[in-house]
């Protein structure tokens, strides 16, 4: 059987029509069976049931979307197929610090603070906020910082920081002289 139109106002009065016929209305029920996406899964009964002859306002009713949203989905279905069914992940907002600035701050805490530069001996969130706002002119919160050093692969634990003028053979000489 021939799909027609989907029956109802589209853009300009006229009727929107499912132009992709790879997929009877039995192959979409047998795909909506196999698949572990819910959304996905009301779309393709959503579109099987217009392919039946079900007006457009009665299949969207029935698979609990709005007959405007069910004609976008029959848009991407006509365009996409299956695959444009599927729900889709926003961009998100873009990051504050370029790949350069982000690599450029994890070689910072690789490095270490320079003590006599930094005025710290390890690099605490609030010290990296600090530095970040001065090397970059980009202001976070201190948790931002801590996201931001996950991304990098880094952690918060910190070996013990080493007192810069530490002699270590005298600590070595003092372990011998314990001993004994």
């Amino acid at each position: 059987m021939r799909p027609g139109p989907i029956r109802g106002a589209g853009i300009m009065g006229q009727a929107v029509e499912i132009t992709r016929h790879d997929h009877s209305a039995a192959d979409l029920r047998k795909l909506a069976g196999k698949c572990g996406d819910a959304e996905v899964v009301r779309r393709l009964l959503a579109i099987a049931a217009v392919l039946d002859g079900s007006s457009r306002t009665e299949a969207a009713r029935h698979h609990g979307m709005d007959r405007q949203t069910l004609r976008d989905w029959v848009h991407r279905y006509n365009g996409e197929g299956i695959a444009g069914l599927a729900s889709r992940q926003s961009p998100g907002r873009a990051p504050v610090l370029s790949k350069e600035q982000r690599q450029e701050l994890k070689a910072l805490v690789v490095d270490g603070p320079d003590p006599g530069t930094h005025k710290v001996v390890r690099w605490r969130c609030c010290d990296l906020r600090a530095e970040v706002d001065r090397r970059f002119q980009v202001k976070v919160h201190e948790r931002t910082i801590g996201k931001w050093l996950r991304g990098l692969g880094l952690t918060r634990l910190q070996p013990r920081p080493c007192h810069p003028k530490k002699d270590i053979a005298a600590q070595e000489l003092f372990k011998k002289a314990c001993r004994t």
